[in-house]
């Protein structure tokens, strides 16, 4: 089954900051079986970059080449072991809707992620993670098309080599496709509500005037969905990527150095001893926070999102992002990591 090629595609509705640039070529993967095809028009092009949801990715200007829209679909359940629920779900289905899925199916396990953007392909890529729970914890494989071998392989957590919002697949662009995740969930009557994250326990007792630990997983992901509403902006409404910053990790003794100059630094202890600073606290407290550089701007209500206000270039994103991580390095010695890859 061929693929179809459509010259000089612009892909503003393709990522969600909305940048208006366009692909050279441009092909919709939707089924397996143009597999075979797309190896072929990779050889031809010289290689693919391929589109999820395009909620973490940062557009600075045309692609060359091939650009390929991953449009894999479905979801399997298998209920049959005791000791988990294991589903399996294309890479192109989107992650929020098919969290809710599972969720209206009696399945639990996602719901601290909800209204995370971006498909389940992307999941692993960058380990996904808020209020408490990685993706990674939830993985027990993703089947990939293996560029090198041109084969189809399970990769297994382990081999997936995960960590904070990285993985193998991250350190080796281009090396993979994922085809699909497969993930080990409770049965519901093994479930525990995962609420240690402090926002989160607060939003629950609020909205169940009881324990947080008594929530069901929907009301978890009420939860989650109702912060998540209040603090970040809606991609369609506003262009945006989510959080543009990870979190950055200092040891203890770095932190204790910026405890004598910021005694309200935000920060978390981690299991390896080292601790994890609030990059939007950083980021507030350099000043960042609702102002912009043209048309593109920090949000008002969460200065870890960079937004588009309206005619933004990749390169006003940039400008604006590489002007933030100068203030809080000069100010705190810290340096900020994008989360979004830069093309």
């Amino acid at each position: 089954m061929k693929l179809s090629l459509e010259a000089a595609r612009p892909l503003a509705s393709l990522n969600t900051f909305g940048i208006a640039v366009q692909a050279e070529r441009f092909a919709v993967l939707h089924s397996r079986d143009q597999l075979p095809d797309l190896i072929e028009q990779c050889r031809v092009h010289g290689g693919a970059f391929f589109l999820g949801g395009g909620s973490n990715i940062l557009l600075t200007r045309d692609l060359p080449g091939l650009t390929v829209k991953v449009d894999l679909r479905g979801m399997e359940i298998d209920r049959s072991a005791a000791d988990a629920i294991r589903v399996t779900v294309a890479s192109g289905e989107n992650w929020h809707a098919s969290v809710m899925s599972l969720l209206e199916q009696g399945v639990p396990g996602l719901e601290n992620l909800a209204l995370i953007p971006g498909t389940v392909g992307a999941a692993p890529i960058q380990n996904i993670g808020a209020y408490g729970l990685e993706v990674s914890e939830r993985i027990e494989s993703v089947e990939v098309l293996d560029w090198q071998a041109g084969t189809v392989e399970q990769l297994d957590a382990q081999a997936c080599q995960f960590a904070y919002r990285e993985s193998v697949f991250k350190r080796n662009p281009g090396r993979w496709l994922v085809l699909s995740v497969t993930f080990r969930l409770p049965h519901p009557q093994q479930w525990h509500a995962s609420v240690a994250y402090r926002e989160l326990a607060d939003e629950l007792q609020r909205l169940l005037d009881a324990p947080a630990a008594t929530a069901t997983p929907q009301q978890v992901a009420d939860a989650v969905i109702a912060i998540r509403s209040r603090k970040l902006p809606d991609p369609r409404q506003i262009g945006n990527a989510g959080s543009f910053f990870k979190n950055p990790v200092v040891s203890s003794h770095e932190r204790r150095a910026l405890l004598e100059s910021h005694p309200d630094l935000v920060n978390y202890p981690q299991p390896d001893g080292s601790y994890k600073l609030a990059a939007g606290w950083l980021i507030d407290r350099c000043g960042w926070k609702g102002r912009q550089i043209g048309t593109a701007g920090v949000h008002a209500n969460q200065a870890l999102v960079l937004v588009n206000r309206g005619g933004a270039s990749g390169a006003d994103i940039m400008a604006l992002a590489q002007a933030i991580q100068s203030d809080v390095h000069d100010r705190f010695g810290v340096t900020l990591e994008p989360e979004p890859v830069f093309l």
